[in-house]
């Protein structure tokens, strides 16, 4: 099994700055156009865990090219190429310092606050009597603060947004009409597949003053699958849901004792359990995705991407 790419220190060509965040490093390339490197690095409950995980980057950053090139019809976005399978280079936007969660399902942490007695979320009223995996009368959005590393993301409602000067009522509008939309293409897409694309996340930003979708989209880590098949059986009988997401990672960890909480001590990563969540990532992209996944082997991650990248820059 190839070796993680956990941490990237680049020199690229028109190189003005880097950012690295959770799981992304995105190097500033002119003040024009960002390469977005999607490492091994994986992050549960706000914390960057301490292994990598072999081909998760490039699991997530060919799912969420496929579904950029697949939505470019309902809102412009930032992806101009991906010169390397765990790299995409795109425009440099201005992001709005929120995320824009949306949910067909009752579930994850929705459920939790539901399940405490919570009946409004970012001030969308939920309806009394609701089950938890059931779905919603229509997608709701719920966006949130966008937080620092360490820190959690907050639930913050429309009205909130626009007061405090995040976004005005127009872009607003037209975030939430964006969100809905991608959301509904990514469920038509979903049920191809036998899955359904039960929540998501999108981040947006301004390019030349006009608004445009950033980042990943409808990759596991931002979004949560169940499988169509079986899904009214288990939900009847009050069973948990068969899904296609990162919850299985929050779930080892929260059965060994960590939610992220700072006493709380991250247990051991073995190469068994390190190569089993690799194992699922390649499960996911497959099954999300439909075609098969091609391990990229190479002896030096970093080395191929500074080619790769490098001769994209050269030629663009």
């Amino acid at each position: 099994m190839n070796k993680a790419l956990t941490k990237t220190d680049y020199a690229f060509r028109g190189q003005k700055g880097v950012y690295h965040g959770k799981v992304r490093d995105v190097y500033n390339i002119d003040d024009k156009k960002l390469v977005m490197v999607a490492t091994d690095r994986i992050s549960a409950f706000d914390v960057i865990l301490p292994e990598g995980i072999p081909y998760k980057g490039q699991v997530l950053n060919q799912i969420a090219a496929k579904f950029l090139d697949a939505t470019t019809d309902i809102c412009p976005n930032w992806k101009l190429a991906t010169p390397d399978p765990m790299v995409t280079v795109g425009v440099m936007c201005k992001g709005f310092p929120v995320e824009m969660i949306v949910r067909g399902y009752l579930c994850g942490s929705a459920w939790r606050a539901y399940k405490s007695g919570v009946r409004e979320i970012c001030g969308v009223k939920l309806p009394e009597g609701m089950r938890e995996n059931q779905k919603f009368p229509h997608p709701i959005v719920t966006p949130t603060t966008k937080a620092e590393i360490g820190e959690h993301d907050a639930d913050i409602s429309p009205e909130e947004i626009i007061a405090r000067g995040l976004a005005t009522e127009e872009e607003y509008k037209t975030l939430e009409k964006y969100t809905l939309a991608l959301f509904e293409r990514g469920t038509e897409i979903a049920a191809k597949r036998g899955l359904i694309l039960v929540d998501t996340k999108y981040e947006f930003g301004m390019h030349d003053g006009v608004i445009t979708l950033m980042d990943e989209i409808h990759t596991p880590d931002s979004s949560r699958y169940f499988y169509s098949e079986g899904y009214e059986e288990k939900f009847e009988a009050g069973e948990p849901q068969r899904q296609l997401s990162k919850e299985f990672v929050r779930e080892w960890l929260m059965d060994n004792g960590f939610q992220g909480k700072e006493e709380q001590k991250i247990p051991e990563m073995t190469p068994e359990i390190v190569e089993n969540i690799s194992n699922r990532y390649i499960e996911l992209y497959e099954h999300i995705t439909g075609d098969k996944f091609n391990k990229e082997q190479h002896d030096d991650i970093e080395k191929r991407i500074e080619a790769n990248v490098n001769a994209y820059l050269e030629k663009a």
